[in-house]
């Protein structure tokens, strides 16, 4: 059995989950309301504020899904209760990010500035304190659409290896080389 998909999710109180006919499952919460369609082979039971999720036989196919429905499942339950978020930080002179309404615009080093239009569900902020890095601060429900973002901002300059200069999440080490030596 599968350790993550055989664990139960709690229900915290203020969240309301439901399952339609189609096996569409439906979290609604304090901070918004999350809807993902699972495969109609894999049963969400839910029972006395605990959600199980079981899968109908032992194939490939099923053991995959049923870590990986319980899983979006779960991330759906703690969205709509508590959030989630990520910071990217900006290491690198002359590196800047500015907010302007839902567009990020940032300062990466190029020629020209990058602006990026953040989904409704994305807020952000971007932190800069003389003598710091620049931080940029993005908060959703939705994880996965969380990570994706990120992970794009990330992708316009990545961290190089010699100088450790990009965008990075805070806290990530990054596997520094060393550089060329001076030969006698």
């Amino acid at each position: 059995m599968s350790r993550i998909g055989k664990l139960p999710i709690a229900v915290p109180t203020g969240v309301a989950v439901s399952v339609d006919k189609d096996n569409a499952v439906t979290v609604k919460g304090p901070k918004g309301s999350l809807t993902t369609q699972v495969d109609r082979d894999i049963a969400v039971a839910i029972e006395d504020g605990t959600l199980t999720v079981t899968r109908p036989t032992e194939q490939k196919r099923h053991k995959a899904m049923h870590g990986l429905y319980r899983s979006l499942i779960n991330n759906m339950v703690v969205g709509v209760s508590n959030g989630f978020t990520k910071q990217l930080e900006l290491v690198g002179v002359g590196y800047k990010a500015t907010l302007a309404g839902t567009t990020l615009e940032l300062a990466l080093g190029y020629s020209h500035n990058v602006y990026i239009a953040l989904p409704k569900e994305v807020t952000a902020t971007a932190i800069t304190e003389k003598g710091k890095n620049p931080i940029v601060t993005l908060t959703s429900i939705d994880n996965q659409l969380l990570g994706q973002v990120a992970a794009k901002i990330r992708s316009l300059r990545k961290v190089e290896p010699y100088k450790g200069k990009g965008v990075r999440f805070v806290g990530e080490i990054i596997r520094r080389k060393a550089g060329k030596t001076a030969s006698k």
